[in-house]
C-alpha cells in the first residue's frame, strides 16, 4: 500500500506546504481529495457530512476538513486517508489506543458483519483501518470453514457417458448425432458451487491483492486454498440477488455483507469517484449511540430494568391522525413499578466556556417533549467526556420536568452506565 495519513474528526489538510496544526498532503492527492468532495456534493448530501472545503488567509489557502464520519478512504494511487474519532483535543491517547476503541464501536453496530472481530487477535499498532477491516472479513470466512462450507443443489446440463436426470433432446441432436457413446442430460448437483460461496472466494481474490498486512495476506491465502476449485463470481449483483436468507445460510450473512462492502463498496457511505478505490466509512453519531445502547444492554441484563433502544411506542401528535415519531435512544423501564427512565445520545463535544455549554436548544425540545410524552422520571443527554468540561453533572429544571446531562468515558462506558444507574 501506497503512504497512509492519520487524521482525526475535525483535523484538516493543506495543500504541499507545511503548517502547524494542519496535515500536508501532496498536490496530487489534495486534488483528488477535492474532486471527490465535489463530485459527492452533488449527488449526496451526506458528502457535506464528510469533508468540507474552505480557504483560509494568511497564506494557508485551500483547507480540507474532515467531519463527522470515520474510517477510510482509499485512493486508486494506494494512498490511504485515515480518519479516527476525536476523543480529546490533547493528544491524551494513541493512534493504536483509538483504533481499537473505533473497533469496540464498530463492533456494536446493529444489522452489520463487524460484530465477529476478535480484538484481542489484532495488533493495531501495525495495522491501519482497512487492514482491521480485513481481518474482521477473514476471521468470518475462517469461522464459516471450520462449520463447513454449505452446499446446495444446482442445475447441470452436459455431456455424460450414462443417463442421469433427463434427456435434453435439442442438446443431444446438436452434439452428439455423430457421438452415440455420449448423452446430453440436465440434472440437480449438490456441490458447494453456491452463490455465497463463490462471492467469498472472490472477495478474498480481491483483498489478497489489496493488503499490505504479511498477517492478513497469509491468513487469505490459507483460505483461498480451502476453496479449491470452486469458481469465482463472474457476476457480482446477480450472485446478491441469489444467496439465500434460509435457517441453512444463516452462517453466511455477515459474510455476505462483507462481501457487498467489498466488492460493491456498500457501507455505510455512496460515496464514489474516479480517484477513489474505496470508501469505508461510519457516522460517528450512529457508533457512539449504538457502543451505548451495547453497553447498556449489557450491564442491566438480568436486573429489575428492560432496555430498548430506539423504540418507536408514541407520536409527538395523535390527532387527526400520528404524526412526528418519537424515538429516544434508550427507554429504560422498571419491572417493578413501571417507572420510565430515557437517554438520548448526543456525539458533540461540549464546553465550560461555551453558551449553555453547547447543547443544541432543539435537544431540550426534544428532550422535554421525551418526558411529557411518557411521563419519564427523568431524562438524560449523553455526551463523550473531554477535559473541555469540568461540571459532569449538569441538570435543567422547569415544572416537573427535569432534563439531565451526563458524560461517558469512551475508555470506560461501563464505569459511567454504573454511576448513570445508582442515579435511577
Amino acid at each position: 500500500m501506497g503512504k497512509i495519513y492519520t487524521v482525526k474528526e475535525y483535523d484538516s489538510f493543506v495543500c504541499d506546504k507545511a503548517v502547524s496544526g494542519y496535515t500536508t498532503l501532496p498536490e496530487k492527492t489534495f486534488k483528488q481529495l477535492e474532486s471527490f468532495i465535489l463530485h459527492n456534493r452533488t449527488n449526496d448530501a451526506d458528502a457535506l457530512d464528510l469533508l468540507s472545503i474552505s480557504a483560509k488567509k494568511g497564506g494557508i489557502g485551500k483547507v480540507i476538513t474532515a467531519k463527522n464520519y470515520v474510517g477510510v478512504i482509499s485512493m486508486t494511487d494506494g494512498t490511504t486517508i485515515e480518519i479516527l474519532p476525536k476523543i480529546s483535543s490533547h493528544e491524551d491517547h494513541s493512534d493504536e489506543q483509538v483504533k481499537k476503541l473505533l473497533v469496540r464501536m464498530i463492533r456494536c453496530l446493529s444489522d452489520t458483519p463487524y460484530k465477529s472481530i476478535q480484538t484481542s487477535f489484532i495488533d493495531t499498532a501495525k495495522m491501519n483501518v482497512f487492514e482491521i477491516y480485513i481481518r474482521m472479513f477473514v476471521d468470518e470466512i475462517f469461522t464459516i470453514v471450520k462449520r463447513g462450507l454449505k452446499c446446495d443443489y444446482h442445475a447441470v446440463r452436459r455431456n455424460e457417458s450414462a443417463l442421469k436426470g433427463k434427456l435434453v433432446f435439442s442438446e443431444q441432436i446438436k452434439r452428439n448425432i455423430a457421438h452415440k457413446e455420449k448423452v446430453y442430460v440436465e440434472y440437480d448437483e449438490f456441490s458447494v458451487n453456491r452463490p455465497e460461496n463463490r462471492l467469498i472466494k472472490s472477495t478474498l481474490l480481491y483483498l489478497y491483492k489489496k493488503t499490505g498486512s504479511a498477517k492478513n495476506k497469509a491468513d487469505l491465502k490459507t483460505l483461498l486454498s480451502c476453496f479449491g476449485e470452486l469458481n469465482e463470481s463472474v457476476d457480482f449483483d446477480k450472485d446478491l440477488i441469489a444467496c439465500k436468507k434460509d435457517r441453512n445460510a444463516a452462517d453466511y450473512q455477515k459474510a455476505m455483507t462483507w462481501c457487498r462492502v467489498f466488492l460493491k463498496g456498500e457501507s455505510f457511505t455512496s460515496f464514489s469517484g474516479s480517484c477513489i478505490a474505496y470508501a469505508l466509512l461510519f457516522p460517528m453519531e450512529v457508533l457512539f449511540e449504538s457502543y451505548v445502547a451495547n453497553l447498556f444492554k449489557d450491564h442491566f441484563k438480568g436486573s429489575v430494568y428492560s432496555v430498548k433502544a430506539q423504540e418507536k411506542r408514541y407520536h409527538l401528535f395523535e390527532e387527526p391522525s400520528k404524526k412526528f415519531l418519537m424515538k429516544p435512544d434508550l427507554v429504560l423501564k422498571s419491572r417493578i413499578n413501571e417507572s420510565v427512565f430515557l437517554f438520548d445520545t448526543k456525539w458533540k463535544i461540549l464546553s465550560d466556556s461555551a453558551a449553555n455549554y453547547g447543547i443544541s436548544q432543539s435537544d431540550m425540545y426534544q428532550m422535554y417533549a421525551y418526558q411529557k410524552k411518557y411521563g419519564a422520571e427523568s431524562v438524560t443527554l449523553l455526551y463523550p467526556k473531554t477535559e473541555k468540561i469540568q461540571n459532569d453533572r449538569i441538570e435543567f429544571r422547569s415544572d416537573d420536568t427535569v432534563v439531565k446531562v451526563r458524560f461517558v468515558d469512551l475508555f470506560d462506558v461501563s464505569a459511567g452506565i454504573k454511576t448513570l444507574a445508582s442515579e435511577l
